[in-house]
């Protein structure tokens, strides 16, 4: 293998762009500290303090950081009271996903109006492509900074703004100018942004990925895509081949302006342990019938029921060691109908035969399919199914005017008393164990660019986030 002592060059920057009529520009925007900055500005006392959006409690989970605690060390997905003990004075907000998510439709909104082609990431950050626009919009900087001031005066938010030739390097250039900045790297001057950038800085590399690249001898950008594909192939085999055309700059990857949704979920985790059958089943009833609603809202059934849980005993040491676990079944008829998931996801919580009790409940949707296939009229359908297709157009319209809070049965009392604690998930499938996003690098959901939640955003769960904009440790 090369001597790796010192960063190379990387290789003249080529994408696909280079044979279009007009050279690709993506612009990608993140807000600073979203759900953090959402509450100082909300809450004047709190502006100025260090304050995170999470659980207190001992399984307390940090979702957002204002930069006021990071400066003490705080970081998304870390454990409240890890936080606590970094920073003494740290102020905790539980978190209002509502009141966020309002505040994001409004953003997305000022999106619009600078390019017809947004792709949404979370809540807080979208890729703009801009691609041909500078004779009608001017160039892609002054797009920018009119950009962040229109959000700025909508909302009293600061917006980062990152400008490259292609998603990933837009998305860096976004994390590079954190807090409250805009960074344009032009289509000549990728390779040099690029080269001195840790392997994390790869979108979809994570702490596994990152591990076996410098354990190869990779520390940097440059040092991976100045690398022949035999060497990386023998060394990290055909991942690290494709990890190093995204460290060279090659990302075909558009902005999709919209994507069909593939599954949805819904999960917490316990203020404490719970083994009570009567607990879980009522748990499970809350998210079956939140994740139907979702489905209902979008015109939608699925066919295939997915349960998740998380052991609460520790199965290896460090922040993995509590694997999750999963179990699907796959219905005869898709269903939009919360009883009929949480029946359905009951059963697979008989056949686990739980003997031990758990830290985490998930109940997730797959096999999505629409609504307006044929189907029998209400006229024709059971009266069962017709009084329960009745009821639920019934919840939904008191959803939509109350919330989801003014929608409580009896059966569910026991979750709230076993304590739902926030979890921080960002929309994943529910079988798959992965970490979160701390810092924009470290973190990253998976260790391939086909896996990153990111990349990949059709879970639609919808819990609160955890992510740190900011890549420099």
């Amino acid at each position: 293998m090369s001597d790796r002592s010192h960063p190379p060059e990387i290789p003249p920057f080529r994408s696909e762009s280079d044979e279009r009529e007009f050279p690709q520009v993506i612009l990608h925007a993140d807000m600073d500290a979203f759900y953090a900055s959402v509450e100082q500005r909300d809450r004047p006392e709190l502006r100025g303090k260090p304050v995170v959006v999470g659980g207190e409690g001992s399984r307390g989970v940090v979702a957002a950081a204002s930069y006021e605690a990071r400066k003490f060390g705080v970081r998304s997905a870390m454990p409240s009271f890890e936080a606590r003990r970094l920073c003494p004075d740290l102020v905790f907000v539980r978190g209002n996903m509502a009141l966020y998510a309002r505040e994001s439709r409004r953003i997305f909104e000022i999106f619009d109006e600078f390019s017809p082609r947004v792709e949404g990431l979370s809540l807080d950050e979208a890729f703009l492509d801009l691609t041909g626009s500078e004779r009608l919009m001017g160039p892609a900087r002054d797009v920018a900074a009119r950009l962040r001031k229109r959000v700025r005066e909508a909302s009293g938010l600061a917006v980062s703004v990152g400008i490259g030739p292609v998603k990933m390097v837009a998305k860096i250039a976004s994390a590079a100018s954190k807090p409250d900045g805009l960074l344009e790297v032009a289509h000549d001057e990728v390779g040099a942004f690029l080269a001195p950038l840790p392997v994390r800085a790869v979108w979809g590399v994570g702490p596994v990925g990152g591990e076996r690249l410098r354990a190869a001898g990779f520390e940097t950008l440059g040092q991976l895509a100045a690398c022949d594909t035999e060497t990386l192939r023998r060394a990290v085999g055909d991942w690290g081949v494709d990890i190093a055309r995204l460290a060279g700059g090659e990302d075909i990857r558009e902005v999709e302006a919209y994507r069909e949704p593939k599954s949805y979920s819904e999960e917490n985790t316990f203020a404490g342990d719970v083994l009570d059958r009567e607990t879980l089943e009522a748990t499970i009833l809350t998210h079956a019938e939140s994740v139907a609603r979702r489905l209902r809202r979008d015109k939608l059934k699925a066919r295939v029921v997915v349960l998740k849980w998380r052991p609460s005993e520790r199965q290896v040491p460090g922040p993995r060691g509590y694997p999750a676990r999963s179990r699907r079944i796959t219905l005869t008829e898709a269903t939009d109908d919360g009883d009929t998931l949480a029946r359905e996801a009951r059963k697979l919580l008989a056949k686990a035969r739980l003997q031990e009790a758990v830290r985490l409940m998930g109940v997730g949707a797959e096999g999505l399919e629409s609504r307006e296939a044929p189907q029998l009229s209400l006229f024709d359908a059971p009266p069962e199914k017709k009084r329960r297709t009745d009821l639920n157009r019934a919840l939904d319209e008191i959803s939509d005017r109350f919330g989801n809070a003014a929608l409580h049965r009896a059966s569910q009392g026991s979750a709230e008393r076993a304590g739902l604690s926030m979890q921080i998930k960002r929309g994943e499938k529910l079988d798959e164990e992965r970490p979160n996003d701390d810092d924009g690098f470290e973190g990253s959901p998976e260790d391939s660019p086909e896996d990153n939640p990111e990349d990949n955003p059709e879970d639609n769960s919808e819990e609160i986030e955890a992510h740190d904009e900011d890549y420099d440790d």
